[in-house]
Parts: structure tokens; sequence; C-alpha cells
């Protein structure tokens, strides 16, 4: 199996979030030709008889199935029922994955928690993208908003870990025809300063941003030629607008990025916010 035939993997727990990550998953399993694994992680930390658990994840799966088949009866699917901490047992798994997705939070979430521990811990750790699905959207409406609000929205770091998000970000954009890619860039005078730049320009400062971000994407939209893409330097921290694109996006993806760990975070700031707060479904990616 290549790097390009690895599944895509659902994690499924019996609720209303998993279940929509479940419909995103295979929709996006069948945009890019790929395989689906459903996983249903039985937790380590539940006292219940070996038996009876693995029968209710067998009929918990079992309904996953039925449920990927109604919308696309031709993808190829397999499922897994690991006995693990669920992040644990998503984060070895996505070493073998082109991407883990997840609901925003399982059957144990805190009904005031934006996103449950698992999913968080997950997209901090794993060796893959991590799409967070952010319920609210059903598969209809995912739909419909891949028709009205085709944009894939990115937000693109000055340095190094752009590549990685580029990179998924032009293939989510090139799997939907008629997508439009739109590359957020967050800068300050602050960072402007600290790379270099002009320090009390604030327009000099802003063109230099708009040259970084055409250097950064020039190598990437000369090789994805069919994607329409608007290049989009802010000034301020990219996180505001990302969080406002995702309420009509298909999807908005950042780069994990350390940075964040002096802040007790596994992700960096501008991640951390946008996954947090998102209003549709948001990619981590390693980088």
């Amino acid at each position: 199996m290549t790097a390009h035939d690895l599944p895509v993997i659902a994690a499924v727990d019996g609720s209303s979030h998993s279940w929509d990550a479940l419909d995103w998953a295979t929709q996006e399993a069948v945009r890019r030709s790929l395989p689906l694994l459903i996983v249903h992680v039985r937790p380590l930390t539940r006292r219940t008889a070996e038996e009876v658990q693995s029968a209710e994840a067998q009929e918990l799966l079992d309904q996953a199935v039925l449920r990927t088949s109604g919308l696309a009866p031709e993808l190829p699917t397999s499922t897994l029922a690991p006995l693990d901490f669920p992040s644990a047992a998503l984060t070895s798994l996505s070493r073998d994955a082109s991407m883990v997705v997840v609901g925003s939070r399982g059957l144990g979430g805190f009904r005031s928690l934006l996103i449950g521990s698992d999913s968080l811990a997950t997209a901090s750790m794993a060796q893959c993208p991590v799409v967070v699905v952010h319920s609210g959207r059903t598969a209809e409406d995912e739909e419909e908003a891949a028709d009205a609000f085709p944009d894939i929205v990115a937000g693109v770091a000055a340095d190094e870990s752009s590549d990685a998000v580029l990179e998924f970000a032009f293939e989510a954009a090139a799997s939907r025809p008629g997508a439009r890619l739109r590359l957020v860039h967050g800068w300050t005078m602050f960072s402007s300063m600290l790379s270099g730049g002009p320090v009390l320009d604030r327009a000099a400062a802003a063109d230099a941003a708009q040259r970084t971000l055409t250097g950064l994407t020039a190598a990437w939209i000369e090789k994805y030629p069919q994607v329409e893409v608007a290049r989009e330097p802010v000034s301020r921290s990219a996180s505001h607008t990302l969080v406002t694109a995702s309420a009509t996006a298909a999807l908005t993806v950042v780069g994990r990025r350390r940075g964040g760990e002096s802040l007790g975070l596994g992700l960096a700031p501008v991640a951390q916010t946008t996954v947090t707060h998102a209003l549709g479904p948001v990619a981590v990616v390693p980088c």
C-alpha cells in the first residue's frame, strides 16, 4: 500500500458528533478515491466484560457500515475495534492513514466544551492530518455548502511549516471541482519586525506580507493550475479570519506547528483557536 492508498480513518463512538464525522469521512474518501477504515475504540476505563464490550462494538460498527453504504455503496470499507485509550489508539493508527476524522465531541464530552479532550489530543499528536468535524451540518447540508460555498480556507505561516499545509489544502481544493482556495496569512508590525521587515511603515509591511505569501504559494499554484486561488494577507492574527471563514467553508486547514507548549497547549495558538471555535470542519496538519 502506497502513501496515496492509505485509508481515511473515521472514529465513531455512537454520538451524533461521530456520525457527522463518519458522513464527512465517507464523502472525503470518495472524493480522493481512498478506502475507509471505521474505528471504534473500546475504552480501557469501562468496567464491562470484554465479551459484552466486543458485542457492543460490533453492533456499533455494523450500524456505521450500514450508514456508509447508504451514502457510498461502492466505497471499500473496513472496521476495527481496538481496546485502548481513544487518542492513543487513533494516534497509533494515524501512522498508516491519509487522515483521521473525528467529531468535535464524543459521548463523554461536557456540553459546555467546544471540543472534546480526545479530539484535541488526537489532533495534537497524530502522524497524519486530523479533521475535526463540528456538528450542526448534515450530509445534505455539506453537499449544499460545497455547492454554495465551495471555499477551502488555509492558514499559511511564513516559515517551513507552510508546505505541508499548502499540499493538503491544494489537494482538498483539487478534489472539489470549482472550489476556490483562500490562503490567509496573518501579520502584525511585531511579526514584521521579528522577520527583519519594516518596523514603522505599515504600508511597507503590508507589501512585504503580500510578497511573502506570493513567494510561499507560487510553486503550488503552478502545480495545481486548475485551482482558483485568492491570497489574503491580513493585518492581525489569522485565527479571527479563519474562524469567521469556517462558517461557510467546505474545509478550513491549519498547521499544527509547535509553539503552544509554553501555554499548556498541544497546538500552536492559531491552530488551537481555530479548531476550538470553528463552525465547520477543520483539518489540523502536522508540520
